[in-house]
């Protein structure tokens, strides 16, 4: 069940196929809204949004401790991803009956195909699959209650170890699996159940920040991250989990492990400022995000000729996203060059910079951080408004198996995991649910 969705009027819209890149066009009167394949005359959005069933930060909060490379396409799936938005598009929002039947088949999907008799989704992977999907299902409506999700909740709650975290008892990934566990639990929170577990797992994930206690200081480019133990650095997917998982009890902008974090996501960035002098970002000066600058610096999309470590989209929207959760405002030099870099590489046939690994991970970061910007649209560097929500519903409407599920052909990151894929999926979707219209657009 999806709650919220509310069919709106159709505007007419304009409507002229692509099959080539997104190249701009001759000049066209009024703002463009680009859609994949498509390209829409814009429309007035519908705005607004409201807790449990909006899209958007309110979701991304869950209910707190006591608080209720590029996808190889063929020619025939790009015509029939144009046709697709032909039929669906809306001006000003993501179609309403497109959305809800992409949504009822990917949670029809996890629940009678996903999950396991214990409750548990990818249980060869840990947790972490299990908690990520459970979140995914809640975000969609599904109730703690509902027999299946307490099922999985259940099975999430063998993994709580007697120092708070709520992971395998010999991972390398106590921060992940622990992180991802308290936005379900979070998420599950509606009568504060889970108020205990969440206070200690709080606990745990900032023990386990890297601060002064594993004698780091300010100066050390580890400092304020989060990371798996098998590389003995922390990197930043680790450290935005830890911000994702921190806003979820509620801890706000000025919470001190949220602020630590800043620390190490603003020397992920390829900018020089006083918040990074690290030597890697004068090297690719571009604005993005990498992976981490600590232990030598890496970078999942490789190096540069002059040894700078390239930007590429998951990091880059990751990044982002925690840092306007860090408080962290518009005018920002940091957050005005990721815009930057976002606006020069927008893509949702790719994780740029990347190809297709990592695409549907991607797509999380992407919704997550373009709903935490604020705005119904994005231009890019062209000039062109983009109605990210309705161009991210089509994509992965177009994507998605007929079994409900989604895949990724490059499998790299676990993404050859239907469950972990098609989780990743229905939380990109959970910032893109149409909105009832206003009473002016009726």
């Amino acid at each position: 069940m999806v709650c919220g969705l509310v069919a709106g009027t159709q505007r007419p819209t304009t409507i002229t196929a692509r099959t080539t890149p997104d190249v701009a066009g001759g000049p066209m009167a009024g703002p463009k809204i680009r859609t994949t394949g498509v390209l829409l005359r814009a429309g007035s959005g519908v705005g607004g949004a409201r807790l449990d069933t909006s899209r958007g930060q309110n979701a991304e909060r869950g209910c707190g401790m006591a608080d209720c490379g590029t996808m190889r396409a063929t020619a025939a799936g790009a015509v029939l991803l144009v046709a697709m938005m032909s039929a669906t598009a809306q001006a000003g929002g993501a179609d309403p009956a497109q959305y809800e039947e992409t949504v009822r088949k990917a949670v029809n999907y996890l629940v009678t195909k996903g999950r396991a008799d214990d409750g548990s989704y990818s249980s060869f992977a840990g947790p972490g699959v299990t908690a990520l999907v459970t979140t995914a299902l809640l975000r969609h409506g599904r109730s703690p209650d509902d027999p299946g999700v307490a099922g999985s909740l259940r099975y999430l709650e063998q993994f709580v170890q007697p120092d708070g975290g709520v992971h395998q008892p010999d991972t390398l990934y106590r921060n992940y699996e622990t992180c991802l566990a308290m936005m379900c639990f979070s998420e599950a929170n509606r009568d504060g159940r889970y108020d205990e577990i969440l206070k200690r797992a709080t606990a745990r994930v900032k023990d386990l920040q890297w601060d002064e206690k594993e004698g780091k200081d300010r100066s050390d480019f580890a400092y304020g991250g989060a990371g798996y133990g098998t590389h003995k650095r922390p990197d930043l997917s680790n450290t935005s989990f830890l911000v994702d998982a921190l806003r979820t009890v509620g801890e706000g902008a000025d919470s001190e492990a949220i602020q630590r974090a800043l620390v190490f996501v603003s020397r992920c960035q390829n900018l020089e400022t006083e918040h990074n002098t690290t030597p890697f970002s004068a090297r690719n000066p571009d604005g993005g995000l990498y992976y981490t600058p600590a232990a030598g610096g890496t970078s999942q999309a490789g190096e540069t000729e002059t040894g700078g470590l390239r930007s590429y989209g998951s990091m880059t929207y990751a990044g982002l996203k925690s840092m306007i959760y860090a408080g962290v405002g518009p005018d920002d030099p940091r957050v005005q060059a990721a815009r930057k870099w976002i606006a020069r590489n927008y893509d949702l046939r790719s994780n740029p910079g990347m190809g297709d690994a990592g695409l549907y991970y991607y797509f999380h970061t992407f919704a997550k951080a373009l709903d935490a910007l604020g705005g119904e649209t994005f231009t890019d560097q062209r000039g062109e408004a983009h109605d990210w929500r309705s161009e991210l519903v089509a994509a992965l409407s177009a994507r998605q198996q007929a079994d409900g599920s989604w895949i990724n052909e490059n499998p790299r990151w676990m993404e050859g995991d239907p469950n972990l894929v098609t989780g990743y999926a229905l939380l990109a979707l959970s910032y893109c649910r149409p909105q009832p219209p206003t009473d002016g657009a009726r």
